[in-house]
């Protein structure tokens, strides 16, 4: 909110020769100071990847294998462009219109501002309502990894690198390529994983106790007769759940295999990419749903996994 304060004030200054009292309200002087910063005065937005933290800007929740370095290149390109033109338009105002310094400063900050409302958010990053807001400004929203690396290539990134001299299109395409390559290859293996789990080590869990609800439902009907079906539902009600989340993981395997074949037959980097990412990863979650559900099933003394409730409070 006081960063919001200081753009507020900055927007209000008015157009051209600034009046005593604005420099004033502004805490400007000689040398041109804008108004102060305090330092870590505000509750920070945890819902924000790139939070305003009272004096500075912080990434929020970096992945352990990520690295900082490639966004910090971009977003350093990007304010040394803006202070170029920064530096550009004010000296323009200077000499046509005549401006102090001072004035000249604040003219050009009022019109960014202005220009940049539309990504100014202090709520919940993480709402539906501010994807819907977002929306109705105007602001991508890349949901998964392939369609926000495109923005890597895109005209205006590959024409900002360039201008600034950090890196020519061969060299922001080769790094586009090696992104996608590399996306690939942990999709690829997290699917085989996933495949090898499921099949080697849930389903073949969940047979072995379906089996043994089945000798129990066989010695149920020798003791009980025809009244077993009766004595029995909870067992047999079991032994059809359980077949039926085998059969979901059985088949969601299968198509999910499929589906990697036919991306892996394809000769674009960014092609397999987008089919990974639209094809193959769906299928992670349909065989999670079904693996979690035999896990709350299956007898705890049989399941050879840990748990998730192992994982939060016993292990």
């Amino acid at each position: 909110q006081q960063l919001t304060k200081v753009l507020a004030e900055l927007e209000g200054v008015s157009q051209g020769k600034l009046s005593p009292e604005e420099k004033t309200d502004l805490k400007l002087n000689v040398v041109g100071k804008l108004p102060d910063v305090l330092l870590d005065n505000t509750d920070r937005n945890r819902t924000s990847p790139f939070a305003f933290t009272g004096n500075k800007f912080e990434f929020r929740a970096v992945g352990s294998s990520a690295n900082c370095a490639v966004s910090m290149t971009t977003l350093n390109t990007i304010v040394a462009k803006q202070l170029k033109d920064f530096k550009n338009e004010v000296d323009a105002l200077i000499e046509k219109k005549d401006l102090k310094k001072d004035e000249a400063i604040f003219n050009v900050l009022r019109e960014y501002i202005k220009q940049t409302k539309t990504i100014l958010f202090e709520g919940d990053g993480y709402s539906e309502a501010w994807e819907k807001e977002a929306k109705k400004r105007g602001l991508s929203n890349h949901k998964t990894t392939p369609q926000a690396l495109k923005a890597k290539v895109s005209k205006k990134a590959i024409a900002l690198f360039g201008e600034m001299g950090v890196m020519n299109h061969v060299e922001v395409e080769s790094r586009y390529e090696i992104e996608l390559e590399e996306y690939v290859k942990k999709i690829q293996i997290e699917g085989r994983v996933l495949g090898d789990i499921a099949r080697n080590h849930v389903v073949p869990t969940a047979i072995r106790y379906q089996n043994v609800l089945i000798e129990n439902v066989k010695g149920l009907k020798e003791i009980f007769g025809k009244d077993f079906e009766k004595i029995a539902k909870e067992q047999i009600s079991l032994i059809k759940e359980i077949s039926e989340h085998i059969e979901g993981i059985n088949s969601k395997v299968e198509k999910m295999t499929e589906e990697r074949k036919k991306a892996n037959a394809l000769t674009s980097t960014e092609k397999m990419a987008d089919a990974y990412c639209d094809k193959v990863k769906p299928y992670f979650e349909e065989i999670r749903y079904h693996a979690d559900k035999l896990e709350l099933l299956v007898d705890d003394e049989l399941w050879t996994l840990t748990k998730y409730r192992e994982l939060l409070f016993t292990k």
